[in-house]
């Protein structure tokens, strides 16, 4: 019976993690741009308070954030579009995100495997993939919801502390009417509050 539960988690996470490569791809194939070398100034604001209102914290970088990404560049100030630069922070971040969920599966899976695990480790392992799948299934349907409000690209992390959306953003910053549609979306989809979600800013 424990066997059948293993498996079948297993693949159920295969299949999550195979829709979540799938919409990394597509994401990148439509950010082709981001092939460019990214240079230059640029900053990353985190934007959240207690009551999920805006919080403007703009700080000078082009350093790795908590989330291991970096950003450099902004949209562009006559089209209102992604420049090369933004795309490409974009698409890091959903690589980076992507090889962090790879390998915490790859070693929650070694436990499972292990013939010395405890049934109650291997119960763990198994209840931490699931979680990630699931949380890799929520990120991409978050994302959905979000840019078809009009943002033009979005990243999504949620982990067991709270949840972060990362979203273009013009030079003056989200307006607040903007961030109350991102964190209705998110307190709506989700268990999480308002207090618990960072929006991350990228100009």
């Amino acid at each position: 019976m424990r066997n059948f539960k293993r498996n079948a988690v297993v693949v159920t996470v295969i299949l999550f993690v195979a829709a979540a490569a799938y919409l990394n791809w597509w994401y990148g194939k439509k950010d082709d741009a981001s092939e460019s070398e990214v240079s230059g100034p640029g900053y990353s604001d985190e934007h959240s308070d207690n009551n999920g209102a805006l919080a403007a914290a703009p700080t000078p970088s082009a350093d790795i954030d908590d989330s291991g990404l970096f950003y450099s560049g902004g949209d562009d100030p006559v089209t209102g579009k992604q420049t090369t630069s933004q795309a490409a922070y974009f698409a890091e971040t959903r690589l980076n995100r992507a090889s962090a969920r790879d390998a915490a599966i790859e070693t929650l899976s070694a436990v499972t495997a292990s013939a010395g695990a405890s049934p109650e480790l291997t119960d763990s392992a198994l209840s931490k993939i699931a979680a990630i799948a699931d949380f890799t299934q929520k990120e991409a349907e978050i994302e959905a919801l979000i840019m078809a409000k009009g943002f033009t690209d979005c990243v999504v992390y949620i982990s067991d502390e709270g949840i972060k959306v990362t979203v273009p953003a013009p030079e003056a910053g989200l307006s607040t009417v903007e961030v109350a549609k991102i964190t209705d979306i998110v307190t709506s989809e989700t268990a999480w509050k308002a207090k618990d979600l960072t929006i991350i800013e990228v100009k």
